[in-house]
């Protein structure tokens, strides 16, 4: 099997804890391009504008191995690299802070808060967790070995060494790190719990919720009661056997517990400015898992807590 090279490193520091873009000028047989900006345009000018990729490169956004900026005119040559820093969104500061749980040579364990996504993705890019997290820790290489959802809050496991991440991501992928939620919904004396929610849940492009479609069973969740609270809520403990999108928010909702302030389910509201005073009441409270770098058992628990209020 032939070995992939090793990726260039880049020659820019990162912007706002953020990684510039590397792009490899393809090979060019018909010709199409004569400059570096021609291919610009044609590859970015949809997205921004060729008017905007032609103002970068004359502001010597675009740079070369060496660091130094690449003349929109300069001939095209094949399989040349550039770097460059996309324009950030403007976007508003999510007002919680990441808290660590954990910290070692290998791992970072935080609490992610409620609305802040855990890497850039969409209109959110310098407002995620990935990103503090290098700023505030001087930690450049960190990346995540798992997604949480945006609106949920809790556990995230970063690892700080390149090398290390395929291990944990491999964790994650087979099923070796158990997970337990909590979550806030209403509380209904009908209900016979705990149950084992199994069912086939799929996410179409396009479509801001997931949902629950007939076929082969792909998701697991066991939901349990926990507490009551009071005006007719309760707080249960959800363990998810998988990971699909929206798996234990499609779940509740489809046995009449849609958790509170859910703008997805069971309706999907329309977006607006974000209301920080309601967020999700879901939380990733626990990790447990055999560490892949000597077999320790490491355990965490998330030290926030659910309002518990409607």
């Amino acid at each position: 099997m032939r070995r992939r090279s090793k990726a260039p490193s880049s020659p820019l520091p990162q912007r706002h804890g953020i990684d510039a873009v590397r792009v490899r000028l393809p090979e060019d047989p018909g010709g199409l391009w004569g400059t570096v900006l021609e291919y610009l345009v044609a590859r970015y000018g949809g997205a921004v504008g060729a008017a905007r990729v032609a103002e970068m490169a004359r502001e010597g956004r675009f740079v070369g191995a060496d660091g130094r900026a690449v003349a929109g005119d300069e001939p095209y040559v094949a399989g040349r690299c550039l770097w460059f820093h996309r324009d950030f969104p403007v976007e508003e500061r999510v007002p919680f802070e990441v808290g660590v749980v954990h910290r070692d040579e290998r791992i970072v364990v935080v609490d992610k808060p409620h609305f802040l996504a855990t890497m850039p993705r969409g209109r959110h890019v310098t407002e995620t967790a990935v990103a503090r997290l290098r700023r505030e820790l001087g930690l450049p290489a960190l990346q995540p070995a798992h997604r949480l959802d945006r609106l949920t809050a809790g556990l995230v496991l970063f690892v700080v060494r390149p090398e290390d991440r395929g291990a944990y991501q491999t964790l994650f992928r087979d099923r070796a790190v158990r997970k337990e939620y909590e979550a806030v919904a209403a509380y209904d004396p009908g209900l016979g719990l705990p149950v084992t929610r199994r069912s086939r849940i799929e996410k179409e492009r396009g479509t801001l919720a997931a949902r629950e479609v007939p076929g082969e069973p792909n998701s697991e969740s066991r939901i349990e009661l926990s507490a009551r609270l009071e005006g007719g809520l309760a707080r249960y403990r959800l363990v998810p056997a998988t990971g699909r999108t929206h798996q234990l928010r499609v779940h509740m909702d489809a046995l009449g517990l849609p958790i509170l302030h859910d703008p997805l389910f069971p309706v999907v509201r329309e977006e607006g400015a974000e209301d920080f005073g309601r967020p999700l009441q879901l939380l990733a409270r626990r990790l447990e898992f055999a560490d892949p770098f000597g077999g320790e058992l490491r355990r965490f628990e998330s030290r926030l807590r659910l309002s518990g209020r409607a």
